[in-house]
């Protein structure tokens, strides 16, 4: 099972590449990730936050085909709803894929959404690391370099 979702971070002055997350009012990045049921990260991109949710998870998902052959469902919010994300994927990773959408109760109440907070606990880890809560890379690539390292050294300490 694999867990998809993203997260907008804004930009410092160093950064050249940026782009603006209308939703979430936020010039920057956006990263995007696919972790297992531990929050162990097996699929990463780092894109300008104007890119929507679903065409950076179809990316990621692109570019990360070898780590994510195994996948048999993908849970996601209700960002990534709509036939034509589905399609995408089913079409990248095979018709044995199932994509499910986790929407929110309509009551306006906090819920803990069921297996959703796993990939928002893996966000909260790298946000620890002070050099990733705003992103102070130049290129998009370093940024993405950036979170890898911040994960490998998450990993060394906790496991």
């Amino acid at each position: 099972m694999g867990i998809v979702d993203s997260q907008s971070v804004p930009n410092a002055n160093s950064a050249e590449e940026s782009g603006y997350d209308g939703g979430k009012h936020i010039s920057g990045i956006k990263r995007h990730a696919a972790v297992d049921t531990l929050g162990l990260p097996h699929a990463l991109h780092v894109t300008t936050a104007n890119v929507g949710d679903r065409d950076g998870a179809v990316e990621m998902i692109t570019l990360n085909l070898d780590n994510l052959s195994c996948v048999k469902k993908l849970l996601v919010d209700g960002g990534y709803s709509g036939d034509n994300f589905a399609n995408d994927v089913k079409e990248i990773l095979g018709n044995h894929v199932e994509v499910e959408v986790v929407k929110r109760n309509e009551l306006h109440k906090f819920v803990v959404l069921p297996k959703r907070w796993i990939v928002e606990r893996s966000f909260g880890w790298i946000d620890n690391a002070r050099r990733l809560w705003k992103n102070c890379e130049r290129t998009l690539h370093n940024s993405l370099q950036m979170l890898i390292l911040a994960f490998i050294s998450i990993l060394i300490r906790r496991f």
